[in-house]
């Protein structure tokens, strides 16, 4: 476990500035650099402790991926509100330091990227979901491409990301073997292809469908936020759908939230309103970036290996310049952190 004082020393700051920042203090005053600084070294450290780093070892020579660009989905104030897309950059970046590749990035905007660009390097990787309009754009002018965080659901397409929707599954599992009864959920609809598809998202639709299969399902415990914008799902999200759980007659006695960010959110709106976590709500999460496990409670988390599914879309890359001609598509595997935000089955 990193300790917020090995950040707070690699970056040159107080103990107390690195827990603000990772706390999202809105009341901080910090320049935006200094904040990026923060973010990216606790998720770096996070990655290099021995239970994180498992360097991969390049199947081709370095020297065949000399050049390459990053297409990122979220504008860089997006990344930095949520660390994970900054664990999947840092994983495509590390793996391309050791192969002493060369690094263009470029994040969302409303043009598409130059397309000389893209055919200058030998190879694209996309983060983070793309429109059918972009990918075959991105198609047409990369040499090869590779998509991290996102399944295109294409044969020909290489593709590394972790199943959210099976991860959903487990955690109610879990929940239901817990004794938990009633479960809220706080997530957001599903935006592609310019249009906003209810109720789409993957752990949305695994929820439901769970809830429906065990017979459970309230309409009312669903709460969810329509961020066809393409930010990413943030803190005060999760705090105001919080709020709309909090004002049922009958409160939920759990809340699954879609990412950390949002259990950050959820977290506070519980504080206000004078209730406990979990004595009278408990909280789970996806992600686990490194604030999770300095929240008060810490923070029950499935862990997704963003760094891990940065540096598998970097050797999928390299296999294709070594003559891979089949696309390939990678599942890297979850897991469900137990902290103390949330009681786990006592056969666990």
């Amino acid at each position: 476990m990193v300790t917020i004082k090995e950040i707070a020393k690699a970056v040159g700051v107080s103990s107390a500035t690195v827990s603000r920042v990772l706390n999202y203090d809105p009341a901080l005053s910090i320049s935006p650099v200094k904040r990026q600084a923060i973010i990216e070294t606790a998720e770096a450290l996070n990655y290099e402790t021995p239970r994180n780093r498992n360097k991969a070892s390049g199947p081709v020579a370095p020297s065949l991926l000399t050049k390459l660009v990053i297409v990122h989905f979220l504008e860089p104030s997006d990344e930095i509100s949520d660390p994970y897309y900054v664990g999947v950059r840092l994983g495509i970046e590390t793996r391309c330091r050791d192969l002493k590749t060369e690094i263009v990035k470029v994040f969302h905007s409303d043009d598409l990227p130059e397309a000389s660009l893209l055919e200058s390097a030998a190879g694209v990787i996309v983060i983070g979901k793309h429109s059918d309009h972009e990918i075959a754009w991105l198609r047409q002018h990369a040499r090869h491409v590779v998509f991290a965080d996102f399944d295109p659901k294409s044969d020909h397409l290489d593709s590394v990301f972790s199943d959210v929707g099976l991860a959903t599954q487990k955690i109610l599992d879990s929940l239901k073997s817990s004794g938990y009864k009633r479960v809220g959920f706080i997530g957001s609809h599903e935006s592609l292809n310019g249009s906003v598809q209810h109720f789409a998202e993957k752990r949305c639709v695994a929820f439901i469908e769970w809830q429906k299969r065990n017979g459970t399902f309230d309409p009312d415990l669903l709460v969810l936020a329509d961020c066809s914008n393409g930010q990413s799902l943030r803190l005060d999200t999760g705090y105001r759908l919080a709020r709309d759980l909090l004002a049922l007659a009958e409160r939920p006695d759990v809340i699954v939230t879609s990412n950390d960010n949002m259990a950050i959110g959820a977290y506070r709106a519980l504080q206000e309103a004078g209730l406990s976590i979990p004595k009278d709500i408990a909280v789970i999460s996806f992600n686990d970036i490194p604030v999770a496990q300095f929240l008060t409670p810490p923070l029950t988390t499935v862990r997704i290996h963003g760094e891990h599914i940065g540096e598998t879309a970097v050797d999928l890359l390299l296999e294709r310049l070594s003559g891979r001609s089949y696309g390939k598509q990678v599942r890297i595997a979850t897991e469900l952190i137990w902290r103390d935000s949330c009681r786990k089955p006592l056969d666990l």
